[in-house]
Parts: C-alpha cells; sequence; structure tokens
C-alpha cells in the first residue's frame, strides 16, 4: 500500500531542492560563473530524479492493479514537481543565454 503523505513529502522536498538549485544556476550566470551555474543545473537533475522516482512508485502501483485515492497533498506534491521541471527547462535557457551575452 502507498504511504501517500511520506512520498508526497519526499516528492516536495526534492522538487524544492531542484527549484532552488535551478535559480541558483541563474544568479550564477547572471554573475558569469558559468561553471558554477552548471553544477547547480547538474544538482537540480540529480533532485529531480529523486523526485521523479518516489513519484514512479505510485504510478507503478497503479499500474500493478493497485486502487489508489489521491490526496490533496499529492496532487500538490505533483505540482510542486511539473512546476519544478518547467523551471528548470527554463532556468538552462536562461544560462545558455547568458552566456551567449558573455561571448559578446
Amino acid at each position: 500500500m502507498i504511504d501517500f503523505e511520506k512520498v508526497s513529502f519526499k516528492v516536495i522536498a526534492a522538487s524544492g531542492e531542484a527549484k532552488s538549485k535551478a535559480m541558483e544556476a541563474i544568479q550564477f550566470a547572471k554573475a558569469k560563473q558559468f561553471l558554477e551555474a552548471k553544477k547547480s543545473l547538474e544538482q537540480a537533475e540529480q533532485f529531480m530524479i529523486d523526485a521523479e522516482r518516489e513519484h514512479m512508485e505510485v504510478v507503478q502501483a497503479e499500474a500493478n492493479g493497485d486502487k489508489l485515492q489521491l490526496t490533496a497533498l499529492f496532487m500538490h506534491a505533483e505540482d510542486q514537481m511539473l512546476t519544478t521541471q518547467t523551471l528548470m527547462l527554463v532556468s538552462k535557457e536562461f544560462v545558455d543565454l547568458y552566456a551567449k551575452l558573455n561571448e559578446k
């Protein structure tokens, strides 16, 4: 049986760390610290992998036929994960943009 509270908090925590690292990457790039920006993006990716792994437990349980009753907390966790994924895509673009602007 899925412990939605435990899974939800793990997803929320990992997504929050990923979001912080993605924002940190933008700040590093803005300061022309591109190596640090890249490291922050890599760390954000690792945190996102952790969040997605936890989330996948729920998906797999349902695929295996478990009847699940989703909670508002789990929906919030999914929302945090999905918005963080979007932010990470945007932060990569910002880092690339700052790098290109620095070349001129």
